[in-house]
């Protein structure tokens, strides 16, 4: 029987920061929309993406490592197609987390890792 996990601790340690901060920006992705009191379609998309693709790299699979890549690039793709700069818009603290996201997906070990043992 296949256990479904949230964390996988037998994952390289470039996998597990990333499956962490998809669920920690996805936190803040609900508690922004829930200060605001605005629901728009893009944030709630974003959510459930992130999420999606957290618990896909926690189980191996790699629909969701593809999924994550897309997640990871896309704020810098929303803010360069409404502000024409992908660095405008968002917070130093923020602009971080998202360049560490990817640069942990894009890793050599993550893509070794998830190259040979996803499914």
């Amino acid at each position: 029987m296949q256990q479904r996990r949230w964390l996988n601790p037998a994952q390289p340690q470039t996998l597990q920061i990333a499956v962490f901060l998809f669920y920690a920006n996805s936190f803040f992705i609900i508690l922004a929309l829930l200060l605001n009191a605005d629901l728009p379609l893009i944030y709630i998309g974003i959510f459930v993406g992130q999420v999606a693709a957290g618990w896909g790299i926690a189980n191996e699979m790699k629909w969701a490592y593809y999924l994550g890549l897309a997640m990871a690039v896309l704020p810098f793709a929303i803010r360069f197609y409404y502000y024409n700069n992908p660095f405008t818009g968002t917070g130093l603290i923020s602009l971080m987390f998202e360049i560490a996201l990817i640069a942990l997906l894009v890793h050599p070990q993550s893509r070794d890792y998830q190259r040979i043992w996803f499914k």
